[in-house]
């Protein structure tokens, strides 16, 4: 009996590593099966965008309003499969008092995306803020979203022409990067990397994010999936989705030392509502500021309320102090 017993677990285990076997070599060739072609960013670029070479990669950037010489430009940075797109509501808003910069993060948009590259939150930082530099940006209130608030952190510490740091619904406290994303061993990250590719998932993995998804339109869906569509994007995301980590901005959290706002969509279904004040604990002096009918897009869902707070405090907190010196 005993041995029976043994032979039949045996072969269920033979069973199980064989059909492993079988859907991991059909993942990968899902994976790996030929990509449509991809175009040069240039070709698939709006009149409104810009493109500067800084290290020797290309990034694309919008700009709005103009530079002031007592205020501080504002320089804002999107989340993780997103680009300067997100901003298309907030910047416009923003621009009739400041002059605002949108840029797409290396391997994002229609910026470049090499696959020798280290895509982790301080590298990308480091990138922005030397953007910022060539852009002639000599005071920087960096504004990020999502995995763009992890960086925008980033920024704010390693920058010494930071004046303020805007933190909406940020990847610190979590990252919020899809599970899938979160597993690096091949074929997964150019799995995850042909999905972020298909129209069909993208529309739907932002329509969740959303307490109304009818603002995600066409159009919108449009302007995300112009990344996939531009040079480079197949191996240079799979190179970006196998670099995942827990981020390190926790840590760095006490290194802040310019005025912080955090503007909170409460319907955030990625982020638990106790994230916000975790945050706001880490972050001493910063201003907590919560919009109960938006999500996780806080600045796509309340755009006039959220540059209103932004303008706001920064007259408050950046204007008034930098009087006072």
């Amino acid at each position: 009996m005993q041995s029976a017993l043994m032979r039949f677990f045996k072969r269920a285990l033979w069973i199980s590593v064989i059909l492993f076997g079988v859907i991991w070599v059909g993942a990968t060739l899902w994976a790996y099966w030929p990509y449509p072609a991809e175009q040069p960013a240039a070709t698939l670029a709006e009149d409104e965008d810009r493109f500067i070479s800084v290290d020797g990669l290309t990034l694309r950037y919008r700009e709005w309003g103009r530079k002031q010489a007592d205020s501080p430009s504002l320089l804002l940075i999107h989340g993780f499969g997103n680009s300067l797109q997100s901003f298309r509501e907030l910047a416009p808003r923003l621009a009739v008092s400041h002059h605002v910069v949108a840029v797409d993060m290396v391997g994002y948009g229609l910026s470049d995306k090499p696959v020798d590259y280290d895509y982790h939150n301080g590298p990308q930082a480091n990138m922005l803020i030397r953007t910022a530099r060539q852009l002639g940006l000599d005071q920087v209130v960096y504004i990020g979203h999502s995995l763009g608030g992890a960086v925008a952190l980033q920024a704010a510490v390693l920058d010494d022409k930071a004046s303020g740091l805007v933190l909406m619904n940020p990847g610190i406290i979590s990252t919020g990067v899809p599970k899938i994303v979160q597993v690096t061993l091949p074929p997964l990250p150019r799995m995850s990397a042909k999905l972020f590719a298909s129209r069909e998932f993208r529309g739907r993995f932002l329509k969740n994010s959303y307490v109304n998804p009818a603002i995600v339109t066409d159009d919108v869906i449009d302007d995300v999936m112009l990344a996939a569509r531009s040079e480079g994007y197949m191996r240079g995301t799979t190179s970006l989705m196998g670099q995942y980590r827990e981020g390190e901005e926790i840590a760095l959290a006490a290194k802040v030392r310019v005025p912080v706002l955090i503007p909170w969509g409460a319907q955030d279904r990625n982020k638990p509502l106790h994230e916000a004040t975790a945050l706001q604990a880490l972050l001493p002096g910063s201003t907590l500021v919560r919009f109960a009918n938006a999500g996780h897009y806080v600045h796509e869902e309340a755009p006039e309320e959220v540059a209103k707070a932004i303008v706001e405090w920064i007259n408050q907190q950046i204007l008034s102090n930098a009087q006072l010196k």
